[in-house]
């Protein structure tokens, strides 16, 4: 039933708005839902930590099935009652609820809010009390200032995840990976439900049980890692224990990762012909290819899209950012580029604001930038 119906449905949007992207959201999926603008959701999951966990296997097991698109209810649709109600206040902030259990109300919110921030979609949703972050808890204490950080953190990765979104029509990828999709090769990761991988770059490991405040993070064999945090470099093939105060979730890079990140903004239309920084993760060679269309219409069906090849040589210490391929209607002729060397503990991967080593002008022609 589902595919079905998501299939009229989508046909019916693009016969009467086709100019605008069809987008459905639905409960339920089947094999070949994704080919109707379709992302499914996990449905009305429970505010406990043990559904948290769940949907990290969750969202590997969708991935790995083919559907690119996939979310959940950030925080969890149904909360227990005794977070729903006070007596007889229906909890809406969070300062209506009784005392005793606010703080481990916030704590969750703020650890499925980190996952929820390097999932396919992003989003917060559920029954009372309400998920705006400041309903969740007060400006300037630690757990709203983590959801604010992950928000923008989302939103500066986005040159980084509508690449991977181009890759899921174009190229059959999937933006959430689980670690044997990408390392076959190592036993370790097959059973592995509580990481993953956004994209080929960023290994992710949420935090699962309350009051922690560290989590083992196996890193998969055949690569060096960096901690996303500290910028400190790692071997692959072992599992380390990972610091995860309530403010951040442990996230680790690959070596030899190009991420593209752009400027702090409010919507992902303000992305387009944004400056653009390279943030080249050093130690092995790696390569990456940023994408962009207009963000609107169908174009992209027809060829109307572009790809900017990026390249670290690592013996030689190089970085070629390649001629342009493509082009679509409102595409900037020239895009100014910024590239970070991540290196080790001397660098702050995550600071996208520290200032870069080299930032040029480029036209579309093949440039390249040597690490000193």
């Amino acid at each position: 039933y589902a595919l079905p119906h998501a299939e009229r449905v989508h046909r019916g949007e693009r016969e009467v708005d086709g100019h605008q992207r069809s987008f459905i959201l639905t409960r339920s999926g089947f094999g070949g839902i994704q080919r109707t603008g379709s992302a499914i959701w996990s449905g009305d999951v429970v505010s406990r930590w043990s559904n948290l966990r769940e949907q990290i296997a969750a969202g590997i097991g969708t991935a790995i099935a083919g559907m690119p698109y996939w979310t959940h209810d950030i925080g969890g649709f149904t909360p227990e009652d005794h977070y729903r109600q006070n007596g007889n206040v229906s909890v809406g902030h969070y300062s209506e609820m009784a005392p005793e259990h606010q703080t481990s109300w916030q704590e969750l919110n703020v650890r499925w809010f980190q996952f929820g921030a390097f999932t396919p979609l992003f989003r917060s949703h559920g029954q009372n009390p309400y998920r705006e972050i400041w309903n969740i808890a007060d400006e300037g204490s630690e757990a709203y200032e983590s959801m604010v950080w992950h928000t923008n953190l989302r939103y500066r990765l986005m040159p980084y995840i509508y690449t991977l979104a181009g890759d899921a029509h174009h190229r059959d990828g999937t933006i959430m990976r689980g670690l044997v999709m990408d390392f076959p090769n190592d036993p370790a990761v097959r059973d592995l439900s509580t990481e993953y991988l956004v994209g080929p770059a960023i290994l992710v490991a949420p935090v699962v049980e309350a009051g922690a405040t560290a989590r083992a993070v196996y890193l998969p064999a055949g690569a060096d890692w960096y901690d996303f945090h500290t910028g400190a470099k790692l071997a692959g093939g072992a599992s380390v224990e990972a610091d995860a105060p309530l403010a951040r979730m442990p996230l680790f890079v690959k070596a030899g990762s190009i991420v593209p990140t752009g400027p702090a903004i409010q919507h992902s239309g303000e992305s387009l012909n944004a400056p653009l920084t390279l943030n080249v993760y050093t130690g092995a060679d790696g390569s990456f290819e940023i994408y962009e269309d207009d963000g609107l219409s169908y174009g992209y069906e027809e060829g109307q899209w572009s790809r900017i090849p990026v390249s670290w040589d690592e013996a030689g210490g190089t970085l070629t950012i390649g001629a342009r391929e493509g082009g679509f209607e409102g595409m900037a002729g020239s895009r100014e580029i910024s590239v970070r060397w991540i290196t080790g503990t001397n660098t702050v991967p995550a600071d996208f604001d520290a200032e870069a080593v080299e930032t040029l002008d480029y036209m579309g022609e093949a440039v390249t930038v040597t690490r000193d």
